[in-house]
């Protein structure tokens, strides 16, 4: 009797198997470049000459649930996120969105004024607005002719 060659001329191919197993893991457990992509929240930052802004999403976090404190030249967000809460019967379909205690933080390009931070929260979405502080600012300096 002959034995046909493994997955050769039966429509199954362990090779593309094994390709295809490879792709769902590196999904499920992506390279370190692309770890980035699963804090939370996810942040933006910008600065100009005055100050750093920094705008986080946060969906369906409570304001009252963020905490927000500043050290030196590092901002880090705090805070929590709850369950939906399922009426008696209901269970989820599908649940992508994670619940439970988060921090984040992000070390800033200089220091910040502590006492000068201001925070707004709206339709989701927090942002800090972070002044440099008094020492890190540039001074001007006067050239004098001897």
């Amino acid at each position: 009797m002959l034995w046909p060659r493994v997955g050769y001329g039966l429509g199954w191919n362990p090779w593309r198997e094994l390709g295809r197993l490879q792709e769902e893991v590196n999904r499920i457990f992506p390279r370190l470049g692309e770890a980035a992509s699963f804090d939370f929240p996810a942040m933006n930052v910008w600065s100009g000459p005055e100050d750093v802004v920094v705008s986080a999403e946060l969906p369906g976090v409570e304001p009252d649930k963020i905490d927000i404190s500043v050290a030196g030249d590092t901002v880090t967000v705090r805070g929590s996120r709850e369950l939906e809460n399922l009426k008696n019967g209901e269970s989820y379909h599908r649940r992508e969105r994670e619940a439970g205690q988060f921090t984040r933080s992000l070390r800033l390009p200089f220091e910040i004024e502590a006492g000068k931070v201001e925070a707004k929260f709206k339709n989701g979405v927090l942002e800090i607005k972070l002044p440099r502080a008094e020492s890190e600012k540039p001074k001007k300096v006067t050239v004098r002719t001897a």
